[in-house]
C-alpha cells in the first residue's frame, strides 16, 4: 500500500523531493529584486503621468544602440541555456566555452551601456527623468555585473560537484539569476526606450 503524498507507511515509501532548497532560495530572492525594479518602474510611470511631456525637452536615446545590447543579453541568455544543459550531460569543456560566450556578451552590454550614458545631453540630476533613467538603468547594470562574476565563477569551477551533473543546483541557480537579468532588461528597454 502506497502513502498519499509520499509519506513513508512501515518505511517502505519515501518523501518524493520537489526541488533543491538552493533552487526555492535563488526564486525567492529574485522576487525580491523584482520588487525594487517594480518600484523603478512606478516611479517612471508616475512621473510620466504627472509630467506634460515626457521624455523631457533635449532627451534623444539611441533605439538602435540599445536593440544592440538587448540582443546581447538575449544571446547570452540561449548561450547559458546550452551552457547548464552541457554541464548537465557531463561536457565541461563545452559548458566553458558557452560560458565565455555569455560573459563576453555581457560585458559587451556593459560597454553599450555606458557609451550610450556618455552621449546622452542629461545627467542623473539634470531632471526627474534623467535620475529615474539612470538608477533604473545603473541598478540593472549592477545586476548585470553581479551576474558575469557569478558566470566566471560558474566557469572557473565547472568541474566542481555542485555545478554538475544531477548536483546541478548552484549552476543551475546562477542561469535562474541571468535569464531574471535579461527579462528584466526586456522590461526596461521596452518602457524607456519606446513606451515612454
Amino acid at each position: 500500500m502506497s502513502a498519499p503524498f509520499g509519506y513513508a507507511v512501515n518505511g517502505r515509501d519515501r518523501l518524493a523531493v520537489r526541488g533543491h532548497a538552493l533552487i526555492l532560495g535563488v526564486i525567492l530572492f529574485l522576487a525580491s529584486e523584482l520588487m525594487f525594479f517594480a518600484a523603478w518602474f512606478a516611479a517612471y510611470f508616475d512621473l510620466r503621468g504627472r509630467t506634460a511631456q515626457w521624455p523631457p525637452p533635449g532627451v534623444r536615446l539611441d533605439t538602435v544602440e540599445s536593440s544592440a545590447g538587448t540582443a546581447l543579453l538575449g544571446v547570452s541568455s540561449v548561450l547559458v541555456f546550452f551552457a547548464i544543459r552541457a554541464l548537465q550531460a557531463d561536457r565541461a569543456a563545452r559548458a566553458r566555452v558557452l560560458l565565455l560566450g555569455t560573459i563576453a556578451c555581457a560585458l559587451l552590454f556593459l560597454a553599450e551601456t555606458a557609451h550610450g550614458w556618455s552621449k546622452n545631453a542629461f545627467t542623473v540630476t539634470t531632471h526627474a527623468y534623467g535620475s529615474v533613467f539612470y538608477g533604473m538603468t545603473a541598478f540593472h547594470a549592477a545586476h548585470v555585473t553581479a551576474g558575469v562574476c557569478m558566470l566566471a565563477f560558474l566557469a572557473a569551477g565547472k568541474r566542481a560537484p555542485g555545478f554538475r551533473g544531477a548536483h546541478g543546483a548552484g549552476a543551475e541557480a546562477i542561469s535562474y539569476y541571468w535569464h531574471f537579468v535579461f527579462a528584466v532588461w526586456l522590461l526596461i528597454w521596452a518602457t524607456v526606450y519606446f513606451v515612454r
